[in-house]
Formats: structure tokens, C-alpha cells, sequence
């Protein structure tokens, strides 16, 4: 187990783990190399003061730049949510273009047309089951049931006419609906 230490302390090109420190990783790197000359720790120095001003540089550069871009733009009229409005067109005319939209469209029109063809169909039949049911004679029988009793509640046209006015003698429409009819519609037998 000591010689497998041994061999992983002994290359000095590990690489440190995740979440280390970075001054750790400087600290075991820096004793595991060969020592720098002063020349050389010399010339690392400005070499890193002369990245981090371009770093500098470039980052001012690049916040000009976007002032400069936000002002074209404003001048323009374009605005946020123009932009917006324009990647959502292009993104849908892209969509609408792909093949997979395509079959996809088609599929589901298709299936509308099939759809629309029996509800149509299912309409008709029960439509024709309806008429079956009205032509049927117990429906007929019924319907002639309906109409006999929607005749006799409907007050006669002779008494409403004539302004006859109840004095307690004659039958109110009430008392005849109670008393059994006995009107030959009444005698046949339901089915």
C-alpha cells in the first residue's frame, strides 16, 4: 500500500481533485517541480500581470461594445420584446418546416377526417333510429295520449269568449280534470 503512495506523490503532473484549494494545488505543485530561477519567476510574473491586463482590456472593450449595440438598437426601434417576437417567428417557421411537424399535421388531419366521418355516420343512424321510434305504433299510440290531454286542458275558446264568469255553479276546469273520461282514446290499451 506504501509503494502505491509512493508512486501517485511521485508525479508531479497529478491533477488536483475537485473542490481543492487552489493554493494547496500551487503549494504541492510548486514543491514538487524543479525550483524556478529568479529569471524565470521573474518573467511568469509579467507574463501574468501583462494576461490579466488584457483580460482588463478586453472586458472594457466588450462593455463599449454591448453600450454600443443598445443604442444602435434603440435608435432602430428594436426593442426587447421585438426581438422576442422575432425568434418566436423564426423558431416557429423552423418548427413548421421540420419533417416531423409535417407528418405530425398530417397524421392529425387525417384523423380529423376520419373523426368527422363517423360522428356524421353515428348522426345519421340515430337519426333513423329516431324515425323508426316515432313510426312505431306504441309511439303513436303515446303521441295520440299527449295530444288528447293537451285538448283537454287548453280552455275552450266559447267560455274564455264570452265572459262568463264563475259563480260557483258551473264545473271549473279543475273538477273536470278529475273526472274520468271515458272517450274511446282512454279504452285502448297501452303496449
Amino acid at each position: 500500500m506504501e509503494d502505491a503512495d509512493k508512486g501517485s506523490q511521485g508525479h508531479p503532473d497529478s491533477v488536483p481533485e475537485v473542490g481543492e484549494d487552489a493554493v494547496t494545488s500551487v503549494g504541492a505543485a510548486s514543491s514538487t517541480m524543479p525550483a524556478l530561477t529568479e529569471e524565470e519567476r521573474q518573467e511568469l510574473q509579467e507574463e501574468l500581470a501583462k494576461v490579466e491586463d488584457e483580460i482588463q482590456t478586453l472586458s472594457q472593450v466588450l462593455a463599449s461594445k454591448d453600450k454600443q449595440l443598445a443604442e444602435i438598437k434603440r435608435k432602430l426601434g428594436i426593442t426587447p420584446l421585438n426581438e422576442l417576437k422575432q425568434n418566436i417567428t423564426k423558431t416557429w417557421q423552423e418548427v413548421t418546416a421540420s419533417t416531423a411537424y409535417r407528418r405530425t399535421s398530417e397524421t392529425l388531419s387525417q384523423a380529423s377526417l376520419k373523426a368527422t366521418a363517423a360522428f356524421t355516420n353515428m348522426g345519421s343512424a340515430i337519426t333513423r333510429k329516431l324515425e323508426d321510434v316515432r313510426n312505431a305504433p306504441t309511439f303513436k299510440s303515446f303521441e295520440e295520449k299527449v295530444e288528447t290531454l293537451k285538448t283537454k286542458m287548453t280552455p275552450s275558446p266559447s267560455t274564455s269568449e264570452t265572459g262568463i264568469q264563475d259563480d260557483g255553479d258551473s264545473p271549473t276546469a279543475e273538477a273536470s280534470l278529475n273526472q274520468p273520461d271515458n272517450s274511446p282514446s282512454q279504452e285502448e290499451p297501452m303496449h
